[in-house]
């Protein structure tokens, strides 16, 4: 469900209107009035809430049959039949990306980039705590929190409902909307936390946008490197552990989870709905493709590659494609030997 600080929700709407909006048909034996009261993932869904089915794994599977939703866009043709519980009512879409980008419009019209009609820098209704120090250009939005002893650098822009804890240092030209920030954060200048995720429904005619209605949450003493962005979840969070530290020029990519006391380092690259544990590295450009689980304690070498799967916790990795290092290395040396001995071989 959206955050009420950072979105307001038109809703709620009839099924009915749920489905000439998404183009989909009311399914058989569905009461067309029945009031939707909110868009939620699988997880958190509840009975009043619509859902949406993706169809990729196992484990997005087993979310459907635990959900406890009451409405799903489910895809109309599927490998295998589906399960979930009695009373969801599922709808059968041609797209499921398309219908739920629809749905979401419908519900959340201004979920997009974030307007500024204040006629102030600082909105009346913003809470500013002792201490604080702003400097020129800050710009502070409606019931915005910023805790005490906290600075704010020159032309930085806190949105809408933003919360930041005590003790942070933000540099200038930062963007932090739709986020909680912990305390004692240290932001570098330029970073751009909380704005869409990279999200499109793609057919024939082009790219749809998928509205983007999640939060971004950096948990206490984390570093953000200059020019770093993070992007907010689709519909749940984007998170950053406890006392991760970040480089810059990185892209964390929306619904990823990062785990405590991470190290990131220089134009890393994380896909969406990533989830690292705990003491993890990832070296100079790395890049890790959506739906990548990383264990604790594991390490990637720079510009390794890592294509969707689960990585063991306390390894070390390289390469691209990521694996094992010992693995890696082995293939180098061989493939090193094997240049060697073609080059003696012309020679002769």
């Amino acid at each position: 469900m959206a955050d009420p600080r950072f979105y307001d929700n038109r809703g709620p709407f009839t099924l009915a209107e749920i489905c000439t909006a998404s183009g989909a048909a009311l399914p058989d034996g569905a009461e067309g009035s029945v009031r939707v009261l909110d868009l939620a993932s699988l997880s958190s869904a509840g009975p009043d809430h619509l859902t949406f089915f993706s169809g990729i794994g196992e484990a997005i599977r087993i979310q459907l049959a635990q959900s406890s939703a009451g409405f799903c866009f489910v895809p109309a043709k599927t490998s295998k039949p589906l399960q979930y519980r009695v009373g969801l009512t599922a709808i059968a879409v041609r797209s499921v990306q398309h219908a739920f980008a629809e749905t979401v419009r419908l519900f959340y019209p201004e979920s997009g980039l974030v307007s500024w009609t204040q006629q102030t820098a600082v909105d009346p209704s913003a809470s500013i705590g002792s201490n604080v120090r702003l400097s020129p250009g800050v710009v502070i939005g409606p019931g915005a929190e910023i805790g005490e002893d906290t600075r704010v650098g020159p032309n930085t822009v806190i949105g809408r409902g933003v919360a930041i804890g005590r003790g942070c240092e933000i540099g200038s030209n930062c963007s932090i909307t739709n986020a909680y920030v912990g305390d004692g954060v240290l932001i570098l200048p330029g970073a751009q936390i909380g704005q869409p995720g990279f999200g499109f429904a793609s057919g024939p005619s082009g790219h749809i946008k998928v509205p983007q209605i999640g939060r971004v949450i950096i948990q206490d003493r984390v570093e953000i490197g200059a020019c770093t962005t993070i992007d907010r979840g689709a519909l749940g969070d984007t998170v950053v552990g406890e006392g991760t530290k970040i480089d810059n020029l990185v892209q964390i990519g929306h619904n990823t989870r990062i785990g405590r006391h991470d190290m990131i380092v220089a134009q890393v690259g994380i896909s969406g709905s990533c989830e690292l544990g705990d003491f993890v590295v990832l070296g100079g450009q790395v890049g890790l493709a959506d739906h990548v689980t990383v264990g604790s304690g594991a390490r990637f070498a720079a510009r390794a590659g890592a294509p969707p799967g689960e990585y063991a916790g306390g390894e070390d990795y390289g390469g691209m494609p990521a694996k094992l290092a010992r693995e890696w290395m082995r293939e180098i040396f061989t493939l090193t030997n094997l240049t060697k001995k073609s080059k003696r071989g012309g020679n002769g």
